[in-house]
C-alpha cells in the first residue's frame, strides 16, 4: 500500500504530463461509459427474465405469434379460463404498439378492464402524480409508466398521440415491474374500439394468476388443452419465460454486448499501460535521484502503481457517472414486441464500474512499475 504522505508525489507526477493524462483519462471514460451501459442493458435484460419461487402469473397468448399486431384471442375465453382448477385470477388484455420491432422509443397501450385493474395491478403500481380517480372518471385517460412519461416528457393533463390513438394522461405511476415502466395503462373497452369497432371482444393475452406458484406449468398445460382444437389455440407460458422467448432478438443483442464490454476494459487496460509506460521512460533519471535519496525499489514500483490508480479512477468516475446521470434520467428501454426492457445504472453498476476501473489501473502499472524497481542507479544515469 502507498502511505497517504506520498499522494501528493503521485498527483504532482500526473499533473506533470497534464494533457497526456487529460487524453488517458478521456479515453478511459469513454471506455468505462461503455462498459456501465452495456452492464445496465445486461441487468435490464436479467432482471426481466430470470424467474424466481414467487412468480406466480402466466401469460396467455395466440400459439405462434408474438406481436401483438398477430396475437387475437376471444375475450369470452375469460370465463372458461377462470373455471380452470388452481386459477385465482383471469386478466384479460388488449396491447397496442407503435412499432412492433426492436427499438428504443417504443409507446405501448394495455387496456385493462376497471375491476382488475384495481385489484390486480394498482396495488403493485405507486402513483408519482396525478389521480387514480381520475382515470376511473375519464374513457380516454392513460397511467403512464415513469420512464414512458419521462422519456416523452409528459406530465398530468397532457394528451399526446401513439399507434394512432390520443389519451389523456391522468397520472405518472412506478413500480418494481420492468414491464409497468414502459407503457400507459388504459381501459379496455375504450383501447378495443379505438382500434376499430370490429375489435371489440377480442383481446391480445391473459394474464392468469395462480394460487400455487408450483403449478404453474399444470395450469399452462390445462390452459393450452383447453383451446387446443378451437380457432384460436394457445400457448400458455410463465410471464419471465414469455418475456425471454418474445425478447429473444434482444437477449441476443445482450449476449453481444458482453463482448463490447469486454473490448471497453482492454481499452482501458491499454490506454492506462501506455500513458504509465511513457511517464516513466520520461523519468529515469528522476527514480535515479530517488534511489540515492533512500527511496527503495518497492516504494518507487507503488508510486507508479498509484500514477495508473489515480489516471484510471478518475477516468472511471466520470464515465460511470456519466453513464448513470444519462441512463437515469433519459427513461431508456429497449422494446420489442410491446415488452419493455429498461436500462438503468443503479449503485451496484456504479460500484462495480469503479472497481474494475481501479483495478485495470493498478494492472496497467505493474510491469512498467517492476521494471523501474529492479533498475539499477547506474543503468538509469546511462540511459539519461
Amino acid at each position: 500500500m502507498l502511505a497517504p504522505k506520498f499522494m501528493p508525489f503521485v498527483l504532482k507526477q500526473v499533473v506533470r504530463h497534464r494533457v497526456r493524462s487529460l487524453l488517458t483519462m478521456c479515453g478511459v471514460a469513454v471506455a468505462m461509459f461503455l462498459f456501465t451501459a452495456v452492464q445496465s442493458m445486461q441487468a435490464g435484460v436479467e432482471a426481466a427474465t430470470t424467474a424466481n419461487a414467487t412468480d406466480n402469473t402466466l401469460v396467455v397468448y395466440r400459439k405462434d405469434r408474438y406481436c401483438p399486431f398477430a396475437s387475437r384471442l376471444p375475450q369470452s375465453y375469460f370465463e372458461q379460463i377462470k373455471r380452470l382448477p388452481g386459477v385465482e385470477s383471469v386478466v384479460p388484455i388488449k396491447i397496442v404498439v407503435n412499432n412492433c420491432r426492436t427499438s428504443l422509443d417504443v409507446v405501448t397501450f394495455r387496456g385493462v378492464p376497471e375491476e382488475p385493474f384495481i385489484d390486480s395491478y394498482a396495488p403493485r403500481l405507486r402513483l408519482l402524480s396525478g389521480s387514480l380517480d381520475d382515470w376511473k372518471r375519464r374513457s380516454d385517460a392513460v397511467l403512464l409508466g415513469e420512464t414512458l412519461a419521462r422519456r416523452r416528457g409528459l406530465n398530468v393533463g397532457d394528451r399526446f398521440e401513439a399507434a394512432g390513438i390520443t389519451v389523456y394522461v391522468a397520472g405518472v405511476v412506478q413500480s418494481d415491474e420492468p414491464q409497468d415502466e414502459n407503457v400507459g395503462y388504459t381501459h379496455l373497452d375504450f383501447l378495443q374500439f379505438a382500434t376499430g369497432s370490429r375489435a371489440g371482444g377480442i383481446v391480445t393475452q391473459f394474464n392468469v394468476r395462480v394460487s400455487d406458484p408450483s403449478q404453474l406449468e399444470p395450469v399452462a398445460a390445462a390452459i393450452d388443452e383447453l383451446f387446443a382444437a378451437d380457432q384460436e389455440p394457445t400457448r400458455t407460458s410463465p410471464e419471465k419465460a414469455f418475456v425471454a422467448r418474445a425478447a429473444a432478438d434482444v437477449i441476443e443483442i445482450a449476449g453481444f454486448m458482453k463482448w463490447l464490454g469486454l473490448g471497453c476494459l482492454l481499452a482501458v487496460l491499454a490506454l492506462v499501460a501506455n500513458a504509465i509506460v511513457l511517464s516513466v521512460q520520461d523519468r529515469v533519471r528522476e527514480h535515479a535521484v530517488l534511489q540515492t535519496l533512500g527511496f527503495r525499489g518497492n516504494l518507487i514500483a507503488r508510486l507508479i502503481i498509484g500514477e495508473g490508480l489515480v489516471i484510471s479512477a478518475l477516468g472511471g468516475l466520470v464515465g460511470c457517472a456519466l453513464a448513470a446521470l444519462i441512463l437515469s434520467r433519459g427513461g431508456f428501454a429497449l422494446s420489442v414486441d410491446a415488452l419493455s426492457i429498461p436500462i438503468k445504472s443503479g449503485l451496484p453498476v456504479f460500484l462495480w464500474g469503479m472497481l474494475i476501473a481501479c483495478t485495470l489501473g493498478i494492472l496497467a502499472g505493474l510491469v512498467p512499475a517492476w521494471q523501474a524497481s529492479r533498475r539499477e542507479i547506474v543503468t538509469c544515469f546511462r540511459a539519461v
